[in-house]
């Protein structure tokens, strides 16, 4: 009962979510996947030492479409540490123990949009806080802080316009920009939540000449994500799952992506997403010993649904064992 009480709730988002508008920020179809992308409190969260690529190709087909890549790795800081235990014959001995709540992780990211184009490289740091039992990371609240360096250049070099001297195409259009990115998760073995913002400091463009006082200010955004497990059986998880997004504009700017997914022995899995305004997506993916792999294929329902759809592929390799620790980490 309390799982229909929370799906309804989360299903109930998406009358809020009808209009969408252009954001700054790259779209995830699989927000899951790799949410340390979206949320630096999810460096380390699943106790492995993790490598990831993301390719993400939009609207293929259709000439200077969006594309994102990303490369990421993320790891939780351990700690030696010794627990004193006592056998039956009253004989004291110390047991060498691993544990840490120190999570580290960044990423190289290249994100291009038309004449647009974004690159830079992120470094975070996350605080994990055991919130059960003694030696208990099962339910586990972090937060998180990510600095961010990114150039965002403009090609003017194909552009067409009137007037030659044009003040806003008359200098380098390449800008050096320092951020603070802000996140914070909550995650138990049956559900997790997590709320991210970016742009913090709202990085400031020169929008015009230097001659003039015409400036801009990215926009910060905003990130909502929240998720059930509900086991079916030994072998099947159903994972019903949604991520909201909105920026400074708020209500006039905010997406809903509303996704299921079922696991077939943590080792398969398949699902879909609606994204409001935008797009139906298909989701599939699978894993082999310490690689992971996924697949997202967005079927656009807007004007923009000419080309090929878009695709994104998720790649990860993780060192480590602690799936044996950490047996309720069903996603990347």
């Amino acid at each position: 009962m309390i799982y229909l009480k929370m799906i309804i709730q989360l299903i109930g988002l998406s009358i809020l979510c009808l209009t969408v508008h252009a954001q700054q920020f790259p779209i995830y179809s699989q927000y899951t996947t790799n949410g340390f992308l979206i949320n630096p409190s999810l460096a380390g969260r699943d106790g492995y030492t993790s490598i990831n690529l993301t390719i993400r190709e939009q609207w293929v087909g259709l000439s200077m479409a969006p594309a994102t890549y990303a490369a990421s790795f993320q790891a939780r800081m351990l700690k030696a540490s010794y627990i004193n235990k006592t056998e039956r014959l009253r004989k004291r001995f110390k047991r060498a123990a691993r544990s840490g709540n120190v999570g580290i992780g960044g990423y190289v990211f290249s994100d291009e949009n038309g004449i647009i184009r974004r690159s830079g490289v992120s470094g975070a740091y996350s605080y994990h806080i055991p919130m059960g039992k003694a030696y208990d990371h099962t339910n586990d609240f972090a937060l998180g802080l990510a600095a961010t360096f990114y150039q965002l250049a403009i090609n003017t070099k194909n552009l067409n316009y009137d007037q030659d001297d044009d003040q806003l195409f008359s200098y380098d259009w390449r800008h050096l920009i320092t951020d603070i990115n802000f996140g914070a998760s909550f995650t138990t073995n049956k559900y997790f939540v997590g709320f991210s913002m970016t742009n913090i400091l709202r990085g400031q463009l020169l929008f015009a000449g230097a001659s003039t006082n015409s400036d801009r200010v990215e926009l910060g955004h905003y990130f909502l994500t929240g998720g059930l497990k509900i086991p079916l059986d030994k072998d099947l998880i159903f994972e019903p799952s949604a991520f909201i997004k909105s920026s400074d504009m708020f209500f006039q700017s905010m997406q809903l992506d509303l996704t299921s997914r079922i696991y077939y022995k943590r080792n398969y899995w398949a699902g879909l997403s609606w994204r409001t305004g935008d797009a139906i997506i298909v989701l599939a993916g699978f894993r082999v010993n310490s690689l992971f792999i996924a697949y997202a294929y967005d079927i656009t329902l807007t004007d923009m649904r000419a080309g090929f759809g878009s695709h994104e592929i998720s790649i990860a390799y993780k060192f480590g064992k602690s799936d044996y620790k950490y047996r309720w980490v069903n996603s990347f």
